[in-house]
């Protein structure tokens, strides 16, 4: 008996020993047409939580791995993934990856599609992304100019004195869409006026597009969809530094002469060998001096400065990992006439000077193979010092201070072959809008013929807004077969109110659901279908913190009292082919989507006061609205160094209903627009670039001194834009590092508006076709991983 325990014993322990036993994956990432290590790639074991970064040389090694059967798969920058299966035995087994480049970029991990990382090709919703390689093609030192070369946005400038500029998607306005910060919704409406030229493109390290309603994973505002600016982390010890100069409104007749803008970017980040902790850090400053179309002393383009500076910082230790992040910005910007008096001196100026601060944290923890924890909190702190005056006008400086938060956690977990995923979050947002105490000389006290006193009158409070909105979401994701289904929602309560205006307070619950089908159809084909719903609610938004000024007018956009909010309904359907044939790569999606809008938001126009003001107040229509049309999207990469990417929209945007002007169509919404970028790697160490923007006619209304107080509706005239680009890359000897010199052309036909306004009586807000005219840019780029 004794022996038979003690047997059992020994079997016992020899099977700990061996369960115990530290099995080992070791491998290597190599290029499969160079045989060239690839450093910093991505090595992951699919279905669970094993994931690491590759060595510079390409090496990796996952410990403690359990007896079975294992896909595991590399992915890394510029390559195709791939994905082997294994089976793990009681030896340490070795995997060798040959990645295929990857022109196209066709495998990129996103997280926009149902907030968690997953490869673009397997998303159920179509993302599209926007990466440095884009805003270099395209010569775009900040975010907007680089968002136009995306399938169905379109930038345009709304303002000539200050530029206030905001982006289109599918037709709809710039407040449709829901700008995020690394997925998180903390870009306010007051940072949202003149935020897209605020962030610089050397901070991106990619955009991240969803078209369609995300409201159902985002809240509010995210009716057109989402534009997620994901920025730099560390993966590897790199650097890089930039300069930029360009010439704006080079060659052209009759202006107030070529304005230059300046730039310069850095970039680094520091991984520790473990690969457990990494920083980056990077840095902007611009200037840009004022540039006149039509000299007339007034600006069509304002001049600004820019000073921007962050961080990312994170560590690993286990299954767990925590990121902060940081981010500061100046900007400041004046536009008008009269540039080298006071504000208050000049016959028409606007000017807004931003300090913006971010800060965000998160803690991510994996548990078992497949769960996942996520919690997460962002702060985004604004002051605006703003002047919108003219003649001389004392009483129009103002400061708004705002701060935006976004708080929550999630939940992902895997139960019989479902993916669920199960948050909460909060948002808020605390506004505080002041027009600034000034000297009343007009009431001035005046005995014998001697001013005894000036009266002062005191800080006014304009707007002292306050929202929250809680929102809970849940989605299920599934694949049968070739059939992968997503069923999700979100449900939000939202309260808003003004402090000045207590009877005022909107609240509101919100249920909003999605559905979204994606069929593989075999290797090279698949099509997707999804319906969302979505809403805005009514709270001031960033065009009302943008006063349209001149000498003859002043616009100011308020909400009526029983605005109430407004909610959509979109459905996308797209086709995506996919093909790699030997060295050439092809890509071509189309998708069709359709919106429809319930109680849109529409302006009346008031009647001009004996002061010149006059007030557009936001109300609901009484029929709704309708958004339709067709993106394409075509990216093809040739054996002979050729790539090519374009896209095509075609769209109609109308009320049931005619609104202002008598006219059921949406302005400055062009019924066609699109893009494409030709690169060509024509000799080794020398790429020439193409580029090009349509953007079709389009209804614009004008209120200039050329008609009257009424207004009238004009039709611009279609426009082409095209750019040019040559670069020259050399390696600096016996260093990783290189070179990059390149010099350009944007906007080589100078296809820019001929019809500005002139003097203080101008109507500023009548822009409309490309953002600059023609431009010469050069400048030089060092790094080791350019």
């Amino acid at each position: 008996m004794k022996k038979t325990w003690l047997i059992s014993i020994l079997l016992s322990i020899s099977m700990f020993t061996i369960n115990a036993q530290e099995i080992t994956i070791k491998g290597q990432v190599i290029s499969i047409i160079s045989m060239e290590h690839i450093p910093y790639a991505k090595v992951y074991i699919k279905n669970t939580s094993h994931t690491l970064i590759a060595d510079e040389q390409g090496y990796f090694s996952f410990q403690n791995i359990q007896i079975g059967n294992y896909t595991i798969g590399a992915q890394a920058l510029g390559f195709l993934k791939q994905e082997k299966t294994i089976e793990i035995t009681n030896e340490t087994t070795h995997v060798q990856f040959e990645l295929v480049q990857n022109f196209l970029q066709l495998d990129q991990v996103v997280v926009s599609a149902d907030r968690t990382e997953m490869n673009r090709k397997d998303a159920t919703v179509v993302v599209s992304t926007i990466n440095p390689y884009l805003f270099s093609l395209s010569q775009s030192p900040t975010l907007a100019e680089g968002l136009n070369f995306c399938p169905g946005l379109r930038l345009e400038n709304n303002c000539q004195n200050c530029g206030f500029t905001q982006v289109r998607m599918n037709g709809l306005e710039g407040p449709y869409s829901q700008i995020l910060i690394n997925s998180r919704p903390i870009f306010s409406g007051l940072a949202g006026v003149y935020g897209l030229e605020l962030i610089p493109a050397s901070m991106i390290e990619r955009v991240e597009v969803v078209r369609g309603g995300g409201s159902a994973l985002y809240g509010g505002n995210a009716i057109a969809g989402t534009i997620n600016l994901v920025l730099q982390e560390p993966i590897n010890n790199t650097y890089n530094f930039g300069i930029n100069s360009s010439l704006v409104g080079v060659g052209m007749d009759n202006t107030g002469g070529v304005a230059p803008d300046i730039s310069a970017n850095f970039n680094t980040s520091l991984v520790s060998e473990s690969r457990n902790s990494g920083i980056a850090i990077y840095g902007f400053a611009r200037e840009r001096s004022v540039f006149d179309a039509n000299n007339d002393d007034f600006s069509e383009i304002a001049p600004m400065k820019n000073i921007s500076f962050g961080s990312r910082y994170f560590y690993k230790k286990n299954k767990s990992k925590i990121s902060l992040d940081a981010l500061a910005i100046y900007e400041d910007r004046a536009g008008g006439n009269m540039h080298e008096y006071p504000l208050h001196q000049r016959d028409v100026a606007e000017a807004v000077t931003h300090n913006l601060y971010t800060t965000a944290f998160s803690f991510d923890r994996s548990f078992r193979e497949r769960d996942a924890l996520s919690a997460y909190a962002s702060i985004q702190y604004l002051n605006r010092d703003s002047y919108y005056g003219a003649s001389q006008s004392l009483s129009d400086y103002g400061n708004s201070k705002d701060v935006t938060y976004n708080a929550g956690s999630q939940y992902k977990t895997y139960i019989e072959k479902t993916t669920m995923i199960v948050g909460l979050d909060n948002t808020g947002n605390y506004l505080t809008d002041i027009k600034l105490g000034y000297p009343d000389l007009e009431n001035a006290v005046i005995v014998n013929d001697t001013i005894v006193k000036i009266p002062h009158v005191d800080n006014t409070i304009v707007s002292n807004q306050s929202s929250q909105t809680i929102g809970v979401f849940a989605q299920a994701e599934r694949e049968i077969h070739n059939t992968k289904i997503t069923i999700g929602g979100r449900v939000d309560s939202y309260t808003i109110q003004d402090a000045k205006k207590q009877n005022e307070t909107k609240s509101g619950l919100v249920v909003n659901p999605r559905v979204s089908i994606k069929q593989r159809i075999n290797r090279d084909w698949q099509t997707r279908i999804s319906y969302a719903k979505g809403y805005r609610a009514p709270q001031i938004f960033d065009e009302d913190l943008h006063i349209e000024t001149s000498g003859a007018r002043q616009v100011i956009n308020v909400n009526d009292a029983d605005l109430k909010q407004e909610t959509s309904h979109s459905v996308t359907a797209s086709v995506d082919y996919s093909k790699q044939l030997d060295a050439m790569q092809i890509n071509v999606l189309v998708e069709g989507f359709y919106t429809r809008l319930i109680d849109p938001f529409v302006n009346e126009i008031g009647e001009v006061d004996d002061n010149g003001t006059v007030l557009y107040t936001r109300v609901n229509a009484e029929d709704g609205a309708r958004v339709q049309g067709v993106n394409i999207d075509v990216k093809v990469a040739l054996p002979q160094n050729i790539s090519f990417v374009g896209g095509l929209t075609a769209q109609q945007s109308m009320y049931d209903e005619k609104q202002e002007f008598n006219e059921t169509r949406f302005f400055r919404s062009p019924n066609t627009y699109g893009f494409f970028g030709i690169d060509w790697d024509f000799k080794k160490s020398w790429c020439l670039m193409l580029t090009g923007n349509y953007t079709g006619s389009m209804l614009v209304p004008y209120f200039g001194p050329n008609t009257d107080e009424h207004g009238e509706l004009r039709t611009s005239n279609p426009f082409f834009d095209a750019g040019i680009k040559l670069e020259y890359t050399h390696a600096i000897q016996n260093s990783e590092s290189e070179i990059i010199w390149y010099i350009g052309i944007k906007n080589l036909l100078n296809a820019y508006q001929n019809d500005f306004d002139k003097g203080a009586d101008r109507d500023p807000s009548y822009m409309y076709g490309p953002t600059m005219p023609r431009s010469f840019n050069f400048g030089v780029t060092i790094g080791n991983i350019l």
